[in-house]
């Protein structure tokens, strides 16, 4: 990233990122788990790419306790014990809605992620993919 050739959209679209942070605010006080949240936005900035993201996201999340271990493993999941059926279902749906493949079958993908959340939840999941998703976007256009 060069400074030089960046934009400072604080500068022009203060209302929109003002928005944009209020919503993420309103995401954080739903009942999704503070542990998901962080997987989640970290598994979507890996695929975004997202290098100021990728570096956020794990810190936030070693802050808040989750482990190295499953951290460095999280491009692997679907391999690896390490995250709970919950977490599995929920890194899959992050992934769904990050890539928007279209050939997905959101149906299956839906179901799995009702075996193991409210609707409420899912609800308050894909809003928090969502959201990670246009802070990525976001920061990528700087690179």
């Amino acid at each position: 990233m060069t400074t030089e050739n960046t934009i400072d959209y604080q500068a022009y679209v203060p209302s929109v990122l003002k928005r944009f942070v209020a919503a993420s605010g309103e995401i954080g006080k739903t009942d999704l788990e503070p542990t998901l949240r962080h997987l989640i936005d970290l598994r979507a900035s890996q695929i975004n790419q997202c290098a100021y993201c990728v570096k956020m996201h794990t810190q936030e999340a070693l802050n808040a306790g989750e482990t190295q271990q499953r951290l460095q493993r999280m491009s692997v999941w679907r391999h690896v014990d390490d995250f709970t059926p919950a977490e599995k279902a929920a890194l899959a749906w992050t992934e769904a809605l990050t890539v928007l493949d279209p050939t997905t079958d959101y149906d299956r993908l839906r179901s799995a992620v009702r075996a193991h959340f409210s609707d409420g939840e899912i609800s308050a999941l894909t809003s928090a993919i969502a959201m990670i998703n246009l802070w990525n976007r976001m920061q990528v256009s700087n690179h």
